[in-house]
């Protein structure tokens, strides 16, 4: 009991501390040895999660708390903006995307930008549009072209450092256990592109798996997809560990 209670506390606090963006003039120093830096363009990529009802009029405006969306990315954010000075942070996030929508949109939506660290979630509607007949993707085609994207990104971007955020899915809502183990392959092949990459890998599957373990799947994602705020919370905290 005591160890759930610290772990809810820990991930209320995370939420509560992402509720408001500080100036980079009052930011400390990035710590040594981060992913992100002093002054770095931050792009955050995906579906909807990452989208979190971000609005489209400001998306050009940095650190722009609408613009950021209402969930991990806006938390993940305020995490940044309060370590490390003159960060420009966007999201490019859209709700129902797979990774060919991604590519459609890539050179305006991210290479234009030219961010410093670029972070992409993605994999869930890959696997959920194949399920409910609305897509004719395959696990083999996910990776193939998440890995061509990848590989754009590198060449027109060399110097960008890489966050491969790992596809998640909770057993509540519309998730059921007749999605494993294909859903499992989804994951892999994510951590897949990461390796060949050498981009920093986010086990956001492996952080609910823990997570559920002190409380229920519904607390973190009533739907078992969508986090609620305090599974935006944990997920803007385990990002922001691995970054920093």
């Amino acid at each position: 009991m005591s160890n759930r209670r610290s772990f809810l506390q820990t991930t209320a606090a995370a939420a509560l501390g992402g509720w408001a963006l500080s100036s980079p003039s009052q930011a400390a120093d990035a710590p040594a040895g981060g992913l992100v830096k002093a002054g770095d363009v931050v792009l955050l990529q995906g579906d909807s999660i990452t989208d979190a009802g971000r609005s489209r009029e400001t998306a050009s405006e940095p650190n722009n708390q609408k613009a950021l969306g209402g969930g991990y990315a806006f938390m993940a954010a305020a995490n940044l903006l309060n370590a490390v000075p003159d960060l420009k942070i966007f999201n490019r996030g859209i709700s129902g995307h797979k990774v060919p929508q991604l590519a459609d949109r890539w050179q305006a939506d991210c290479l234009d930008i030219k961010p410093n660290v670029l972070s992409i979630l993605i994999g869930v509607n890959d696997i959920w549009h194949k399920r409910n007949g609305k897509y004719e993707g395959t696990l083999e085609s996910y990776e193939k072209d998440y890995h061509a994207l990848v590989e754009r990104t590198l060449t027109a971007l060399p110097s960008v450092k890489l966050v491969i955020c790992e596809p998640f899915v909770l057993k509540c809502g519309a998730i059921d256990d007749s999605w494993f183990p294909e859903f499992d392959g989804y994951r892999a092949a994510a951590r897949r592109v990461a390796e060949k990459a050498k981009a920093v890998f986010v086990p956001f599957q492996s952080m609910f798996d823990e997570a559920v373990k002190l409380a229920p799947p519904e607390h973190w994602a009533k739907d078992g997809v969508h986090p609620s705020p305090f599974g935006a919370a944990l997920m803007a905290h385990t990002w922001t560990q691995a970054v920093l």
